[in-house]
């Protein structure tokens, strides 16, 4: 194999891009030199000399993490050159995988796989669309690689892991200060707290994959952790706006059932010196800035804040805000997440007041006088920070300037200069900060984990958020512990990654020899051996006069040797410095500050002063920190050493990493690697040396070097044999695969060592992938010119035939055209001659048929302007002359009603000023006894005036009866003149109230005045006696009194009534008179219920041969017998179900009741007798009607069954309504229609599968038909108002009858509801398994039959694509089966149109969203024949939606109707990219681009060039949506209840094999009632 030839694809160096693309245009060899000459994708031309030798190893893997070879490095093809694994790249290079994070970062893919290792790159813009509910649901329950890389994939792939394996597991996220750790794990958390899997135990039950669900309250507080760790471990730093100062790790428990129980955060290495320094352009802590720019005016008086900028503590970095953060927000968020874990109002102020206490200690000025420090104890900031903090000024004070040391028992203080006292004064503020800080991760973990919760607990998941490899300008202690804590995680990285590459070997069965791979022990061991770098510094921290200085020297006396140069070096100039050889980069540390840092204490009077400080919270805190801290075993005291201090930062780190690495190795790791593109942090934008340098310092190109050890390139025998099977003759492909792909290998590869064949893959030495598509490429060439050859020979052979037959055939036709010609001359003169004669005939014709038209229309359009300009003027006339009438109107009602106002004001007011003088009199004459005779001569009085008015109100009715005689003749003045007298009556009424209620306080006011004369004349016992039996006498004239006003106040309401009896039957024997007009009835106010569709002008029903209540009239015995009104008898008898239905009136005209049935007939009382057995009766219709019901055999039915045999149970429960009604059994009814509607339902929820679907379309029917019935009774009711009528209702019967018709329509309406909810459920979930394996896989069309990549070729016999397309045919006319079988039963069940609309639109909008969804996710599948497939789908569906009647419906499927657009339309140069979003306009660019970015090109089409996609990308918005909003299984949609339908009759069918004897003997009697 030749390499390096002209025309040659590969890289060279680029200062600015890291590698540029290059063309070999030339190649010479001379003097063992090898000189290329490279033609650069920017234009530029260089020349690369390198030694002839290097030709012999060219393609095969450089040292990527090293330097660059000699020979430029070979490129990719440009189908292998944007993989999403990069370790399937041939040429796994640097310059490749650089370039492949290139490619997909610009088309917007921000996560790559290498091997086992995720890279996210972090895109510095919102992507919300990456992390959508449905987006965890699309990788919930699916394997690693089965779909796009993504964060949510690993995570999936670790819980699986946990649930098969029963081993823990832990998620490694790290890269430098940045790249996006912080939110990937928190988007880790927020999928696994919104993600479970329900039904998994511990026995390894298979796993149907996670569901979406409601959060618990143990996932909501560990989501909430997260704003809290941000407020107070996150800040601000040059290279991120969010940088977490602090490792994390984070174990999520789970139970035996895979279900989250508790929580539990280990934190690394908290930040201190931050909060007392920031360099530039960096802030302190978020919660700082949170508090200041949230507290309300009140609180921040009471802790003395004013603003940022007066703060030493906040005020070091400069500009203190951060573009697009909300402090104030973030401070709320803060708030609320603390109260989600348990943190209260009451803690969370004692927290402010702490944070605000360091704020103003760091304002606490130190001065100095000579060379000592000077603090006074009044000073404004120290008094009001020992305020908030309960601390004693002056022994604070004290403790900031002087030092105490013990030596030998005694005690020895000493003064400390200004920089030293700053020094004591900083250790307090981050003493209280970090003590703060780990009792909120206490605080939080209490919350979290319950021990109930850790007995549950079998495995956990960790996700570890660690700071990335630092290296800046200035290193100091914190820059050498992250360093440290990243070189252990790399070598247990390199180690898992080596473990992994073995293991695969072993398990494919190939011959491997050991990998070597970059071992940093060596850096390792000089960090934490045990005379290391650690060890030194813990041993310099604790003697007394330990320094920098003294430490650095020891250093360079352990280290500077030849042992060592390879890890440890010193710099040439200066003595503070000392340069350690980390794994990703030599890193320059300054040793000023270590010791102070590493001591991390604070002075012992310091210390005992805050241990014994006023602040109760502050002295919990400190408590609960210490407790918490496990005790650390004495040491002996060997001869000669002394005890053991207190443990230093650096040994506390070092004993904390050493635990979480053997977590680590005790779990299933899983890597995530964050890249930062570039330092500006702007959206999109990649800057490839940077991105390089993360590389190398995460350890992603050491992953890749291990992979090109070995064999790097891995493919399953099916995918090989799909790509390559045209390198060898078609008469191999019957082979069986693993011979054929020997076969392929032998033809095509010379060294066998270039490849290994495993059980299941061929693995491939680098390199080798690009041979071969150079292969696949020339075979396919030879393949097109072999049938180019062909085709063009057949072509010009039919060519020159059809020349030879044209020209003979020209022959003829030449000679027969002339004689044509000739005789098509003759033809034409005189044809010609005729042709003219006609045409000036028409000619003239047509000229004055346009005139006469013209004139025609002139006259009628003038005239016609003439009429409509006079009716428009009698219209203004008309609408004037009525506005003037009702303003008119309007203005006289308001005059008078104004007028009436004033008058009964005066009025009032004149009555008020006699009844206070009549109050006088009446105050008066009570005191004495003879008043009250006096009263009862006044009701005497008064009673014979009512005598008087009562009879001339006699005289009055009586000459109402005189003039009844003349009302015959005019029924209007008639019904005028009774309402006059019903008015005066109601007038009357209201009199006798108010004098009752006059006597009644005259009487209460004659008792008072009683028990005041019985208390003054307790000492005269003669005048006792006489007043006793004078009140006696008094009160028994009283009584008498309200006796006889009573007896003639209901003399009158008895007389008042026989009239308006009699009045009443006057008026009905009017309106049975066949020339009297009707008129509306006595309600007035009530309009008619014309306008309703089952009811005409006069408020009969249309059809039903029913009539109004109203104008009934009684039914005699002797009238069945007349057939001249057996027809009236007939709709008397129909006018009965209306009738009971509305007010319970029976069909002569009498109110039944079950009380008031000695005038009843035999067959009333029967009924009665019936209806009364309520229990039995409900027995009946639920065990015998509905549950015997054929609701299961609707399939099984014709469509011209009969609606009576469907509807056949409601009509039974109707009847039974409708004879409980008309004898007012409401109570009764309140008992039956309840049970009824309860079994329905359960005979609904109880079926599933087919047995469903037709039960919930029967009853659905059938419930339908009740609510219709139910309906057309309440209109019955309100349209006849019954109240207060001789026949009809009292108010109060009237008001029940509404209640109950009401609840009865209300609990209908739900019932129907649920049913149709049921069956939706049932529907869209045999639709959702359906839908895909439908839609999206089904392939009908013969010609464009595409495999996918797991399935057998369909070259190879028996293994066609044959089978997977019968296949996909099935689902599709599964799907169709199905939706037919639901559309007959609904129209069996007769079902309403819109009920059956309404479930279609669902079932499509299901359809679209799965599919599309589905679409969206797919790896390699989408192509032109697909999208030809799919389409041919969906006009099946189109087919069947119109021929069902509900064409619009398939609107829903707009979604899928442009994704097979876009599939079909050419996308392959960039000026179409517009032409594509305009067509596909349904769907977002971001949906455009992930179906184009999942576009595979077949071998005769190109695929869609980088530019067209990343023209779609630039067009993506952060916020675009990528899937569709999924559709629950749970909801049924948009439902509206039906218009009623019309009710002709009540149904008295019964099947004969129905055994109800009660319903029947109903059924009997109501039908023998009618005739």
């Amino acid at each position: 194999m030749s390499a390096y030839e002209v025309g040659t694809r590969c890289w060279h160096t680029d200062p600015k891009l890291g590698w540029i693309g290059a063309e070999v245009t030339s190649k010479s060899i001379a003097d063992g030199k090898v000189n290329l000459g490279l033609l650069l994708e920017n234009g530029d031309t260089v020349t690369v000399t390198a030694d002839e030798s290097a030709l012999e190893t060219a393609g095969q893997p450089p040292e990527v993490s090293v330097s660059t070879p000699a020979l430029p490095p070979l490129r990719n093809p440009s189908v292998l050159e944007n993989p999403e694994d990069l370790t399937s790249l041939s040429h796994l290079n640097e310059p490749s995988v650089l370039n492949a994070l290139r490619m997909r970062y610009s088309q917007l893919g921000i996560y790559t796989y290498s091997g086992i290792v995720l890279i996210a790159t972090n895109p510095f813009q919102s992507v919300d669309n990456l992390y959508s509910p449905e987006v965890i649901q699309a990788y919930a329950g699916r394997r690693l690689g089965e779909l796009e890389p993504h964060l949510f994939a690993i995570a999936e792939n670790a819980y699986r892991c946990m649930i098969r394996d029963h081993k823990n597991q832990t998620i490694v996220v790290s890269g430098e200060s940045g790249a996006g750790k912080t939110v990937s794990a928190k988007y880790i958390m927020r999928y696994f707290a919104s993600v479970q899997a329900p039904g998994v135990g511990a026995n390894n039950s298979p796993v149907t994959g996670p569901t979406t669900h409601v959060l618990s309250r143990i996932e909501k507080e560990i989501l909430a952790t997260n704003p809290i760790l941000e407020s107070f471990g996150n800040a601000k730093t040059t290279r991120n706006d969010n940088s977490s100062r602090f490792g994390k790790y984070l174990e999520i428990m789970f139970d035996n059932s895979a279900r989250i129980v508790g929580a539990r955060i280990r934190t690394y290495l908290l930040e201190r010196s931050r909060l007392v320094f920031q360099p530039s352009t960096e802030r302190n802590y978020h919660i700082f800035y949170q508090m200041m720019a949230g507290l309300d005016d009140t609180t921040r008086t009471k802790l003395s804040l004013t603003t940022v900028d007066q703060y030493h503590y906040l005020n070091q970095g400069g500009d203190p805000t951060i573009s697009n953060v909300d402090d104030a927000a973030d401070f709320q968020i803060t708030k609320n997440s603390l109260a989600t874990v348990g943190i209260d109002d009451e803690i969370f102020h004692e927290i402010l007041k702490l944070l605000a206490g360091i704020l103003h200690l760091g304002n606490v000025q130190i001065s100095a006088v000579r060379n000592k420090a000077h603090l006074p104890s009044d000073e404004p900031n120290l008094v009001k920070a020992c305020e908030l903090l309960g601390l004693d000024p002056v022994q604070f004070a004290k403790w900031c300037t002087k030092k105490q040391i013990t030596t030998r028992g005694e005690k020895i203080q000493s003064d400390l200069s200004q920089a030293q006292a700053i020094v004591a004064r900083d250790s307090v503020a981050k003493y209280i900060y970090s003590t703060l800080f780990d009792w909120l991760v206490m605080r939080m973990n209490s919350s979290l984990v319950s021990e109930e919760a850790k007995a549950k607990a079998e495995n956990f998941i960790g996700v570890l958020d660690i700071y990335g490899f630092e290296h800046f300008k200035r290193n100091s202690f914190e820059q050498f512990c992250i360093n440290y804590a990243n070189e252990k995680l790399q070598q247990e990285f390199n180690q898992h990654v080596f473990k992994l590459e073995q293991e695969e070997y072993v398990q494919e069965g190939l011959e491997w020899k050991f990998i070597d791979f970059y071992d940093n022990q060596p850096c390792i061991d000089l960090i934490e051996a045990k005379i290391g770098v650690l060890s030194l510094l813990d041993e310099e921290s604790r003697l007394p006069s330990g320094s920098d200085e003294s430490w650095i020297n020891k250093l360079y006396s352990n280290f500077a040797t030849e042992k060592y140069e390879k890890f440890f070096s010193k710099p040439r100039f200066g003595k503070s410095a000392f340069t350690i050889r980390h794994y990703a980069m030599n890193v320059t540390y300054e040793s000023e500050g270590f010791i102070e840092k590493n001591r991390d204490t604070v002075s012992e009077g310091h210390l005992e002063h805050l241990v014994t400080c006023s602040n109760e919270f502050l002295n919990n805190v400190f408590r609960e920190v210490m407790d918490a801290i496990p005790p650390q075993p004495e040491p002996t005291k060997a001869p000669g050493k002394a005890v053991a201090r207190k443990p230093t930062l650096g040994g506390v780190f070092k004993r904390s990493l050493i635990d979480l690495m053997n977590t680590i190795n005790e779990t299933n790791a899983h890597y995530i690697r964050c890249i930062k593109p570039n330092e500006q942090k702007a959206a999109w934008d990649f800057d490839g040396p940077m991105v390089l340098s993360q590389l190398r310092a995460c350890g992603v190109l050491e992953t890749i070097r291990i992979s090109c050890a070995g064999f790097p390139t891995r493919w399953s025998f099916e995918e090989f044999v799909s790509r390559y099977h045209m390198l060898v003759h078609s008469s191999n492909w019957t082979k069986p695969i693993k011979d054929l792909v020997q076969e392929i290998l032998a033809s095509s590869i010379e060294d066998t060592k270039k490849y290994e064949i495993g059980h299941t893959k061929i693995f491939f030495r680098p390199g080798m992938l690009a041979y071969l598509e150079d292969l696949r490429t020339s075979a396919l060439d030879r393949s097109a010119i072999m049938i180019q050859k062909h085709a063009r020979a057949l072509h010009d052979r039919n060519e020159y035939q059809k020349m030879r037959r044209s020209l003979i055939l020209l022959q003829s036709q030449s000679r027969a055209y002339l004689a044509r010609k000739m005789a098509r001359e003759m033809r034409d003169n005189r044809a010609a001659t005729i042709i003219q004669k006609n045409w000036r005939g028409r000619r003239d014709a047509t000229t004055f048929i346009a005139v006469k038209t013209s004139i025609i229309t002139l006259q009628a359009r003038a005239r016609g302007g003439l009429v409509r300009k006079k009716l428009m003027e009698s219209r203004y006339n008309t609408a004037a002359c009525i506005v003037q009438r009702k303003w008119r109107s309007n203005c006289n009602r308001k005059q008078f009603l104004d007028t009436r106002k004033g008058i009964i004001r005066v009025q009032s007011l004149y009555r008020v000023r006699l009844a206070k003088k009549e109050l006088g009199k009446l105050k008066q004459e009570a005191r004495s006894v003879n008043h009250f005779k006096e009263i009862s001569f006044r009701s005497e009085a008064k009673i014979v005036e009512l005598t008087q008015i009562v009879r001339s109100k006699d005289e009055e009715i009586k000459k109402l009866e005189q003039k009844i005689g003349t009302i015959t003749a005019s029924y209007s003045h008639m019904e005028e003149q009774f309402k006059t007298v019903k008015d005066e009556y109601k007038e009357l009424e209201l009199q006798l109230t108010e004098k009752d209620n006059q006597h009644e306080i005259e009487l209460k006011q004659m008792q008072a005045k009683v028990s005041e004369l019985e208390k003054s004349n307790k000492s005269h016992v003669a005048s006792k006696e006489s007043s006793a039996a004078t009140i006696s006498k008094l009160q028994e004239q009283l009584e008498e009194e309200q006796n006889l006003r009573a007896s003639e106040r209901q003399k009158l309401e008895e007389s008042f009534k026989k009239r308006e009896e009699s009045l009443q039957e006057e008026i009905n024997s009017l309106k049975s008179k066949p020339h009297t007009i009707m008129t509306p009835s006595l309600g007035g106010t009530r309009s008619t219920s014309a306008s309703h569709p089952l009811l005409d002008e006069t408020g009969a029903f249309i059809g039903l041969g029913l009539v109004n209540l109203s104008a009934r009239k009684p039914r005699l015995s002797s009238d069945v017998n007349d057939s001249a009104n057996m027809g009236t008898a007939t709709a008397a008898m129909a006018g009965a179900a209306a009738g009971a239905a509305a007010a319970g009136i029976t069909a002569n005209g009498h109110k039944r009741s079950v009380s008031n049935v000695s005038d009843s007939s035999p067959v009333d009382d029967r009924l009665v007798s019936v209806l009364s057995d309520v229990r039995g009766l409900s027995d009946e219709v639920m065990f015998e009607i509905i549950d015997k019901a054929p609701d299961t055999k609707v399939l099984s039915m014709e469509k011209s069954t009969s609606l009576r045999e469907i509807l056949y149970p409601a009509h039974m429960i109707n009847l039974v309504l409708t004879e409980m009604w008309r004898y007012s059994m409401v109570t009764n009814s309140e008992h039956f229609i309840p049970d009824i509607m309860e079994k329905i339902q359960a005979r609904v929820a109880k079926h599933k599968g087919e047995e469903m679907l037709s039960v919930a379309a029967f009853w659905l029917s059938n419930v339908h038909e009740i609510l219709s019935f139910v309906t057309l009774a309440e209109l019955t009711l309100l349209n006849n108002d019954y109240r207060n009528s001789p026949q009809g209702l009292s108010e109060i019967e009237f008001e029940e009858y509404v209640r109950l018709i009401s609840c009865i329509m209300s609990d209908l309406r739900t019932l129907e509801f649920n049913i149709y909810h049921i069956l939706m459920q049932e529907v869209k979930s045999v639709v959702a398994s359906l839908a895909i394996p439908a839609i999206v896989e089904t392939q009908q069309l013969p010609g464009f039959i595409t495999e996918s990549k797991s399935s057998l070729l369909k070259f190879l016999p028996n293994r066609g694509g044959n089978s997977n397309s019968n296949e996909g045919h099935h689902a599709m006319d599964d799907l169709i089966v199905y939706l037919n079988k639901f559309q007959r039963v609904m129209q069996i069940c007769q079902v309403d149109p819109t009920i059956t609309e309404f479930a279609v639109d669902q079932i499509l909008i299901l359809i679209n969203v799965k599919c599309f969804n589905d679409l969206l996710m797919r790896r390699q599948f989408l192509n032109w024949k697909r999208g030809v497939q799919i389409n041919y789908n969906l006009t099946r569906l189109q087919e069947w939606c119109s021929s069902n009647d509900v064409p619009e419906c398939f609107m829903h499927l707009e979604h899928l109707v442009e994704t097979t657009k876009l599939l079909q339309l050419k996308k392959t140069d960039i000026t179409e990219v517009n032409v594509l979003v305009e067509i596909c306009w349904a769907l977002t660019p971001a949906q455009i681009h992930r179906l184009l970015k999942q576009y595979v090109s077949e071998g005769y089409e190109k695929a869609p060039d980088d530019s067209v996609l990343n023209a779609i990308a630039s067009k993506v918005g952060g916020n675009d949506r990528l899937l569709l909003e999924d559709v629950s299984l749970q909801d049924s949609g948009t439902f509206e209840v039906p218009q009623p339908r019309p009710v002709k009759t009540l149904e008295c069918y019964l099947p004969k094999e129905v055994d109800a004897p009660r319903v029947r003997q109903i059924v009997e009697l109501h039908a023998g009632a009618r005739y």
